[in-house]
C-alpha cells in the first residue's frame, strides 16, 4: 500500500496549513481519493496529475464540512467514478451512502468505514489495517471543534485500543502514537467538561461568558469554535443532569437535590 498527501491551498486559523487530501494506492495501480477539499483548479490538478496511469475507483469525504467535501463532486464526474460518504450536506451529495463497518475495496486492500460522529453528524473515518485516516475526529497537532460532545467522546472511544499504529488526519501531519494522542484527546475535553462547570458555577452562565473564562490565552480568532465545542460541552452537562438550560440556552445549575 502506498499513501500520499496532497495539501490543499486553504490554509487559515480554522484549517491549519491547509486539508490533507490522500490518496491510498493498493501498490498495484488502483488507488482512492480522501477529502479532495474545497473547488480549486490547482488542487484539483495536483491530485489528478498524480492519479495519471493510475485506476481511481472513487472520491471518499470523512464529512461535509467546506474545506473536506466540495471537490468531492465534480472531481469524481471527471474521473468517471462514484463519490462517497454518510449523507448529503452543503455542496456535497454522494453518489453512494455509506455505512459503519462497511468495506469499500481498492484493489486488493479494503477500506473499513468507522462512523465517528461528534466533530459533526456526518463525520467518518477509513480505517485500512491498522492505519486510520481520521479526518477531523484526531488532528495532528491540535484538538478539534467539537459539534455534540456525548458521541465525540464515544467516537474516540470506539477507536482507543484497536491496535492502530498510525493516524493521517484531515489536517496537520501524521500522528505516529495513536493510542497517546487519542488518551490526551480524551484526558483534554474531560479537563475542559471540568473546567467549564467550574466557570459556570463560579458565575459564568451564557457560551461567550465561558469562553472567555476558560479559553483566556487562546487567540481570539478561535472564540467562535471554541463557543461551538462549549455549546455541546452544555448540552452534555445538561443531559448529565450538572446543570440546567434556560429558554436563550444559558447554564443554570441545578438545585442541590437534583
Amino acid at each position: 500500500m502506498k499513501i500520499e498527501r496532497i495539501l490543499a491551498n486553504n490554509p487559515g486559523p480554522f484549517t491549519g496549513p491547509g486539508t490533507n487530501t490522500w490518496l491510498i494506492d493498493d501498490g498495484e495501480g488502483k488507488v482512492v481519493v480522501i477529502d479532495p477539499g474545497p473547488v480549486d483548479a490547482a488542487h484539483e490538478e495536483a491530485i489528478s496529475s498524480r492519479l495519471s496511469e493510475r485506476m481511481v475507483e472513487g472520491v471518499l469525504v470523512t464529512h461535509t464540512h467546506l474545506d473536506h467535501a466540495p471537490m468531492a463532486n465534480p472531481l469524481a464526474l471527471n474521473l468517471g467514478v462514484p463519490a462517497l460518504g454518510f449523507a448529503a450536506g452543503p455542496e456535497f451529495v454522494p453518489d453512494v451512502a455509506l455505512v459503519d463497518g462497511s468495506v469499500f475495496p481498492v484493489g486488493n486492500i479494503g477500506l473499513e468505514v468507522v462512523y465517528t460522529p461528534g466533530h459533526s453528524d456526518d463525520h467518518l473515518s477509513f480505517r485500512v489495517g491498522n492505519v486510520l485516516f481520521s479526518g477531523d475526529h484526531v488532528l495532528g497537532g491540535s484538538s478539534v471543534m467539537v459539534e455534540a460532545m456525548g458521541p465525540y467522546l464515544d467516537s474516540l472511544r470506539k477507536i482507543k485500543g484497536t491496535g492502530l499504529t498510525q493516524i493521517h488526519p484531515g489536517h496537520g501531519q501524521s500522528i505516529d502514537e495513536p493510542e497517546e494522542v487519542i488518551d490526551w484527546y480524551i484526558a483534554h475535553r474531560l479537563q475542559r467538561h471540568a473546567e467549564i462547570l467550574s466557570a459556570i458555577r463560579a458565575g459564568a452562565k451564557s457560551v461567550s461568558e465561558v469562553v472567555e473564562t476558560v479559553y483566556q490565552g487562546v487567540d481570539t480568532s478561535l472564540y467562535p469554535l471554541a463557543a461551538r465545542s462549549v455549546q455541546a460541552h452544555f448540552v452534555l452537562l445538561s443531559s448529565e443532569g450538572q446543570i440546567a438550560l434556560d429558554p436563550d440556552g444559558n447554564a443554570v445549575e441545578p438545585p442541590p437535590d437534583q
